[in-house]
C-alpha cells in the first residue's frame, strides 16, 4: 500500500479541526447557557476572566478555560499586552444577539443533544429500527428551535411569505392557517404577530413540545388567536385552511405522500401550501460541501432514524432536494409545485391543489 503522505497530512488536518470543533460545541452550549457570550460582547471594555465570572456568578477558573478556548477557536479575542478577553461586532452578532438572523449557538445545542443518541443508534444500524424525535434528549428541542428561529424571524414575514402567490394579502385580510410540524411553535408565534387578522392552529405530534409552544403564544401575546394540539400530520383536524405550512419536517415524516394527500383535502381550493426543507441539490455529487455534511450528519442522527420509526418510514432525508419532493407532493394529490424562493440554509416551495 502507498501512501501519499501529503494527502494523508490533509486528512489528519481535517481530523484535527473536526475533533477540536467537536468539542468546542459542548463550550459553545455553556456559553450560550451561562450567559458568558452576551456578558462579554455587552461590557464596555475587554475582561479579565475574573472580571466575567464576577458579571455571570461563575466560577473564575473554569472561565478562564473556557475564554481560552473561545480565543483559540476564534470565537472570543485576547489582548495579549492586557491580558483581557472581548468579542469583535460579528462574533457578538452571531453569538450573543439572540435576535440575529446568523445567532448560531442554537446549531451547538442541537448538536450536542443529537450526540447523545449515539449510543442507541449504532444498535438501530443493526436491526433498522428508527428512533423517534421524542426518544431524543429534551434539549434537540430546544436546539433546534433555536437553530432554525433567526433563519424564520429574518426571512419567513419579508421574504418567504411575500414570495407565494397571493398568501401574503390573504393574511392580513384574515385567512384560516394550520401550521404542521409546528415543535415548539417559533414560526406560528412570529406570523400571528405579523397578521392580526388571522388565525393559526400548530400541530405536533410530541406532547411536550406541544406544551411549551403554548407557553410561548402566552408570551407572544398570541393566545387569543393561536392554539396548539397534539396531532400527526396525517390525522390534523380541521378542514377549509387558507394556507397549510410545514417548516423543516415533511423529509421526518414515515409518510409523507399521505401526509401531501391530508393537506390536499384539508385546503380550501384556492389555498396554498408552503413547505421549508433544508437547502440541497438533487445530485449527492452536488451536496459534498459544507452545508451538506451538515444536513446529511443530522439527518443520520435525527431525520431519517424519525422517518424509519413511522409508518411506511420512507426516509427521504434531509437532503431530498427538489425533484424528490416534487415527486412526493404531486404523488399526494397536488397539481402546482414550484421553488418559491430559497436562502443559503432552506428551500421554499408553494404547493397547489
Amino acid at each position: 500500500m502507498a501512501i501519499n503522505e501529503e494527502k494523508l497530512n490533509q486528512l489528519l488536518g481535517k481530523f484535527v479541526n473536526d475533533f477540536g470543533a467537536t468539542l468546542q460545541a459542548g463550550t459553545i452550549v455553556i456559553g450560550e447557557s451561562l450567559g458568558l457570550y452576551k456578558a462579554l460582547a455587552e461590557a464596555d471594555e475587554p475582561l479579565t476572566s475574573a472580571q466575567l465570572a464576577e458579571k455571570t456568578g461563575t466560577n473564575e477558573r473554569y472561565v478562564r478555560e473556557w475564554l481560552c478556548s473561545q480565543a483559540a477557536g476564534g470565537y472570543v479575542e485576547y489582548d495579549a499586552g492586557r491580558q483581557r478577553y472581548f468579542m469583535t461586532e460579528e462574533q457578538a452578532f452571531t453569538l450573543a444577539n439572540e435576535d440575529s438572523p446568523a445567532y448560531m449557538p442554537g446549531a451547538f445545542l442541537l448538536s450536542t443533544a443529537a450526540l447523545k443518541a449515539v449510543p442507541k443508534l449504532i444498535e438501530k444500524f443493526r436491526t433498522g429500527e428508527g428512533l423517534g424525535w421524542h426518544e431524543h434528549d429534551h434539549e434537540l428541542f430546544r436546539g433546534t428551535e433555536k437553530f432554525f428561529r433567526p433563519g424564520y424571524a429574518a426571512n419567513l414575514i419579508s421574504n418567504w411569505i411575500p414570495s407565494l402567490n397571493g398568501v401574503d394579502e390573504k393574511l392580513k385580510s384574515g385567512a384560516k392557517v394550520a401550521d404542521v410540524g409546528c415543535g415548539l411553535g417559533a414560526s406560528t408565534v412570529l406570523m400571528a404577530q405579523s397578521y392580526p387578522n388571522s388565525t393559526f392552529v400548530g400541530f405536533d405530534y410530541h406532547d411536550k413540545s406541544i406544551e411549551m409552544a403554548r407557553q410561548r403564544a402566552e408570551e407572544g401575546g398570541v393566545a387569543d388567536r393561536v392554539t396548539f394540539e397534539v396531532s400527526k400530520a396525517k390525522e390534523f383536524p380541521g378542514g377549509d385552511y387558507d394556507f397549510v405550512r410545514f417548516f423543516d419536517c415533511l423529509h421526518d415524516m414515515g409518510d409523507p405522500v399521505g401526509a401531501a394527500n391530508h393537506v390536499r383535502e384539508s385546503l380550501t381550493d384556492g389555498g396554498t401550501w408552503m413547505i421549508v426543507e433544508p437547502f440541497a441539490n438533487n445530485q449527492l455529487e452536488d451536496n459534498l460541501n459544507p452545508v451538506g455534511r451538515a444536513f446529511y450528519s443530522a439527518s443520520t442522527l435525527v431525520c431519517t432514524p424519525a422517518s424509519l420509526s413511522q409508518e411506511v418510514g420512507l426516509a427521504l432525508g434531509a437532503q431530498a432536494g427538489e425533484a424528490r419532493l416534487e415527486e412526493v407532493v404531486k404523488n399526494g394529490g397536488f397539481t402546482q409545485f414550484r421553488r418559491a424562493t430559497e436562502t443559503p440554509f432552506n428551500l421554499i416551495f408553494e404547493a397547489k391543489p
